[in-house]
């Protein structure tokens, strides 16, 4: 049996708290003899500029780039709204994802059926949705240069924030969205803002040379971005797949988590490049959810995305498909039971804390493995 080699991240607010039940769940499956997981943590974020006044060191980059996977929890907080601008607790995230060169960002979005009540749309807008956003992940507006905020003189300032894509960087985030949609509904809805940004006109250009010379037998559609907005809220099971660039990636996955019924139920997953030679690639899983430093420590967290961001690692870095099916069915069985944790509680439901909402996750997988 192979060795898996996890980095634990936890971070800060409520990440220790969520990473405490993957933790649970990584002793379970090592117990019952189905993997073999050895783990390392680090600090990253607020938690590691207290120790070290750097949003992330040297040494715990190293150990991110030798691990099979990373395993994060969340960053950031007004703990640490004044540090510099260049060590702040989101500075460690994007440094990760830069350096590693995680380009490709898997976002979820699954309605299931317990929950459907709990989304601000009608039950029949969201009930059944399954959609997956590919948001390209270490391009954009986010890196490109220049960046600045230059003294004008008078009281005036200007801001400048540069939003740069190269060929290749479209094109293999397009591949990843297609190979994607062959494995589910075989289509590709590629959104972007070609109407103003010269950046969306090549977006929409290389997409589209991408399909006809290697996906032909893969729906394509293209949407301008605010539109794509708009038709998310408006009738979301008409996306099977959505690939966009970074800026837009960040705003719409963001409007797919509510249509789930919560920001604490969706997964991610930041995937790099293959190697031609292992076959493996750098990968980090994290839940789409902030720090939510307001609740952090009360035991109130929901567990699951970070659980289902596990999950989503076991899928898609550690080849083992069956035991992410079993943790996205016990997912669902304890939501059926009516276990709710604060952020999805609703009448005539159990409300749990977050290391009940572990114990509950923890007894439908046994019975799964029974």
């Amino acid at each position: 049996m192979a060795t898996h080699n996890l980095l634990l991240l936890p971070g800060d607010g409520i990440g220790p708290e969520v990473m405490a039940e993957v933790v649970r769940l990584i002793d379970w499956f090592n117990a019952q003899g189905i993997a073999r997981f050895e783990t390392e943590n680090g600090l990253v974020g607020g938690a590691a500029y207290d120790a070290d006044k750097l949003a992330i060191t040297d040494a715990t980059m190293a150990k991110a780039d030798a691990a099979d996977a990373i395993i994060f929890g969340a960053v950031g907080g007004p703990k640490w709204d004044s540090v510099p601008y260049e060590h702040r607790p989101e500075a460690g995230l994007l440094r990760l994802r830069k350096d590693l060169g995680l380009f490709a960002n898997l976002r979820p979005a699954v309605c299931y059926p317990a929950l459907a009540d709990s989304s601000s749309l009608k039950r029949e807008v969201v009930e059944g949705l399954d959609i997956m956003i590919v948001r390209e992940l270490t391009g954009g507006v986010y890196f490109g240069e220049p960046k600045t905020i230059t003294d004008l003189g008078n009281g005036q300032k200007r801001a400048i924030d540069t939003q740069v894509y190269d060929t290749y960087e479209i094109e293999r985030i397009a591949r990843v969205a297609f190979d994607l949609a062959r494995k589910r509904g075989n289509k590709v809805t590629s959104m972007e803002k070609r109407n103003v940004m010269k950046s969306g006109v090549l977006w929409n250009e290389v997409v589209t040379q991408v399909h006809g010379r290697e996906y032909k037998d893969v729906t394509l559609e293209h949407q301008l971005a605010d539109s794509g907005g708009m038709n998310l809220v408006k009738w979301p099971k008409q996306f099977d797949v959505i690939v966009t660039d970074n800026l837009f990636g960040d705003m719409l996955s963001d409007i797919a988590a509510m249509l789930t019924g919560s920001l604490g139920m969706l997964p991610s997953a930041s995937l790099g490049e293959v190697d031609a030679k292992t076959g493996k690639r750098k990968a980090m899983y994290e839940p789409v959810h902030g720090s939510a430093p307001d609740i952090a420590g009360q035991g109130k967290a929901n567990p699951l995305a970070m659980i289902a961001s596990f999950g989503m690692a076991l899928r898609y870095s550690l080849e083992m498909g069956d035991a992410a099916d079993k943790v996205d069915q016990a997912i669902a069985a304890v939501l059926a039971k009516g276990l709710r944790t604060a952020d999805i509680a609703s009448e005539g439901k159990t409300v749990v804390s977050t290391s009940q909402m572990g114990e509950a996750l923890l007894a439908e997988l046994q019975a799964l493995y029974a």
